[in-house]
């Protein structure tokens, strides 16, 4: 999976980005907060990603921020919610509004976002209440890693089925200046 991506920018045609990265270009589809964030064209930049496979592509999306990465992977969890709705929900609404319309059950606040009707921002509220930060009760589910390489350990123990809760946990008990696989080994150790 690809979880970062530094590198200068090419071109900016919104939502799309094109990043170098040592040489490769890489479309990666963006947020429109996220867009507005971006330096110039010719900037170096780095962005929080999210790899999407589907059968006929394989789809780059980029973030300017890991809570804002985080929401998008908690939305396309959401029954209905695929990638490119997620990305026009957090288009529309950064990730400190939509929690705090989950959290108030706005439906008609989520239902202004594209590709939302009444039943979809019902099932929205449904399934992500209580599990955003920011206007919620804490539950930890963005809670900031020591280091990057803290975050290549949650990265790596998601992609191995742990829930974000699971991970993060694990890796809080871990020292600071850790290996990767030094870090994921002892996360299994005590987590079995």
């Amino acid at each position: 999976m690809i979880s970062r991506l530094r590198g200068m920018i090419l071109e900016k045609n919104p939502p799309l980005v094109v990043i170098d990265a040592q040489g490769v270009g890489y479309e990666v589809q963006v947020s429109m907060h996220t867009f507005y964030a971006l330096p110039a064209a010719g900037s170096e930049v780095q962005l929080y990603t999210q790899l999407v496979v589907r059968e006929d592509a394989h789809l780059l999306f980029g973030f300017n921020t890991r809570e804002e990465r985080e929401t998008f992977r908690a939305l396309v969890k959401v029954s209905g919610i695929g990638a490119k709705i997620a990305l026009g929900i957090l288009s529309q609404l950064n990730t400190d509004e939509l929690a705090a319309a989950i959290a108030a059950e706005d439906v008609k606040k989520l239902s202004a976002a594209p590709g939302i009707g009444k039943k979809t921002a019902e099932r929205l509220v449904l399934e992500l209440r209580g599990k955003l930060a920011g206007h919620q009760q804490d539950t930890g589910l963005f809670a900031p890693v020591a280091n990057d390489c803290h975050e290549d350990i949650v990265g790596t123990l998601l992609a191995l089925g742990y829930t974000e809760r699971e991970a993060r946990a694990a890796c809080k008990a871990l020292p600071v200046d850790i290996d990767v696989s030094e870090g994921v080994r002892l996360a299994l150790k005590n987590r079995l």
